[in-house]
């Protein structure tokens, strides 16, 4: 028997074994996050009652008072900008997808599963575990708020900008399930506000040029006459608040935030770049 057919064997089995470990941590880390609240969890502060309808009460309020007083002045004016603006913010407007987020978090969680394996030392797979967690906690606060969004725009049915021929901000055809009338709330500003919430509670110093991102990606909408100003705000609002409530959802279970007895919800400390460093030294090693 040639050597290359005693091989065929020996690699099969060794990518059978690699599979299996793949699929046992997936099922570890899905048994992770899936555990029930913890029994002392109590509700976060900012989801009382009087603090939800207040919130929703303003908000209400502005996206109202926009579309009644600026939406249509607003894309007027973006549609007299000169046309190196348009193509600036054309190609600028691009980078709100989801896609530019979700990808490479969804590769990173599968690499994690894929490469903690025995034989790393139980500190080492703890590391892999608790980025693992604040990387699906990114990836739920960004996907979930947008697939809600993506559904209940569709249902809402509002013009996107001049559909009817004309700046007319109260043209609906609701359950019309077409791109055309899928402008309220919007989708991109939905993304990069949640993308916002997501990345800077797990990683601080990104907040300022988080935010910066978020909202030039906002007024992109607006430029390209994709969405009126009202449904940028209306998207705005909706990411943080789907992002919130998934880092409530974490926090209840304990996993990378904690809810304080006074309701204030805390992030947990996360692994160091330099444990990092240490972990990723030790699996490329031979």
């Amino acid at each position: 028997m040639s050597v290359a057919n005693e091989l065929k064997p020996a690699l099969g089995e060794r990518a059978a074994r690699r599979w299996c470990r793949f699929v046992a941590n997936a099922q570890a880390f899905v048994r992770l996050l899936g555990r029930k609240p913890r029994a002392t969890a109590v509700r976060p502060a900012w989801r009382a009652p009087s603090r939800l309808a207040a919130w929703g009460v303003l908000t209400l309020a502005l996206v109202g008072g926009t579309m009644v007083l600026i939406d249509a002045p607003a894309i007027i004016a973006a549609r007299g900008l000169p046309r190196s603006v348009g193509i600036t913010f054309n190609w600028l407007t691009d980078f709100g997808t989801s896609d530019w987020f979700l990808v490479p978090l969804g590769f990173a969680l599968v690499g994690i599963a894929a490469l903690a394996t025995r034989a790393l030392a139980q500190p080492s797979r703890a590391v892999l575990a608790a980025l693992a967690v604040r990387l699906a906690f990114v990836f739920a606060a960004i996907a979930l708020p947008g697939l809600v969004v993506t559904i209940g725009k569709r249902l809402i049915g509002r013009a996107r900008p001049f559909v009817g021929g004309h700046a007319d901000p109260f043209l609906y055809h609701p359950f019309s399930w077409t791109p055309d009338y899928a402008s309220l709330p919007s989708g991109h500003a939905t993304n990069v506000f949640a993308e916002l919430v997501a990345v800077g509670l797990v990683w601080p110093r990104m907040r300022a040029p988080m935010l910066f991102y978020a909202l030039m990606i906002a007024a992109s909408r607006v430029i390209v006459l994709a969405h009126h100003p009202s449904d940028v705000i209306a998207g705005a609002a909706a990411g943080i608040f789907g992002a919130l409530l998934v880092r409530d959802w974490f926090a209840a279970r304990g996993r990378g935030f904690a809810i304080e007895t006074d309701g204030k919800v805390r992030t947990l400390p996360g692994p160091s770049w330099r444990r990092l460093m240490r972990v990723a030294r030790q699996i490329a090693a031979p």
